[in-house]
């Protein structure tokens, strides 16, 4: 007798929400794009940091023709830590932007062309289990090569040309690759190591942007794949 009102209960539970549900969830995806709205205020305050700091580098290092190209130097290091703070924030911001994406293809998608919103036990499903066990959905590295992708690359790069140039053509342009290294020299540090450093610094930002790029086209393929079964 058992089974057979445990199927009675089942055939009970609403295939629809209510009008006191449909209000909750409207209010849910509020807040959803509220705190979508503020971690994205947050990324970029850190992409201005970065930007301002690369600036101000600038100012110094070609304030005149003694000046030094350290802060050029310094400020690489200084970006590099703005980016480890932007990908922290951001794996945080990708967690309220997809709840609130979700709520809005499968939610007020449905409803805005009069299919009704009802519990097909996937996309509430889905969001339910996302509010019950919460975690981050990409890994820090991947939004690393996101943040580097979409900002950071140009802020480095600007960065590593206008070291160059320093070296190259300021205060008068280096007649020849000795004198490019001389300059290259920072205290008791040779300029070709203090080159190769940099090499090695911007290979490896390069690196993870291709690298997490190649993530990215193998996650968005196997989605593909599981919608087209």
């Amino acid at each position: 007798m058992a089974q057979p009102q445990r199927i009675a209960e089942v055939a009970h539970i609403p295939e629809e929400f209510s009008s006191s549900e449909l209000g909750a969830l409207a209010h849910l995806y509020r807040g959803e794009v509220y705190r979508s709205t503020l971690w994205r205020t947050r990324l970029d305050q850190t992409t201005n940091w970065s930007v301002v700091t690369t600036g101000l580098a600038l100012s110094l290092s070609f304030s005149g023709p003694d000046a030094t190209a350290l802060p050029l130097i310094l400020v690489g290091l200084l970006v590099a830590v703005f980016l480890n703070f932007e990908a922290r924030r951001y794996r945080y911001f990708n967690v309220w932007r997809a709840r609130a994406r979700l709520m809005e293809t499968d939610f007020y998608g449905p409803l805005l062309r009069g299919e009704g919103v009802s519990m097909d036990g996937k996309w509430n499903t889905l969001l339910a289990s996302d509010y019950a066990r919460p975690k981050f959905h990409i890994s820090f590295l991947r939004a690393m090569g996101r943040r580097l992708r979409k900002n950071y690359a140009y802020i480095l790069t600007v960065q590593a040309l206008a070291y160059f140039g320093k070296l190259a053509i300021h205060p008068t342009a280096a007649e020849s690759w000795a004198t490019f290294v001389d300059r290259a020299a920072v205290g008791p540090l040779p300029g070709g190591f203090v080159i190769l450093a940099g090499v090695i610094f911007h290979s490896g930002w390069i690196f993870i942007a291709l690298y997490t790029l190649r993530i990215e086209k193998q996650a968005r393929a196997g989605q593909h794949l599981i919608a087209i079964a």
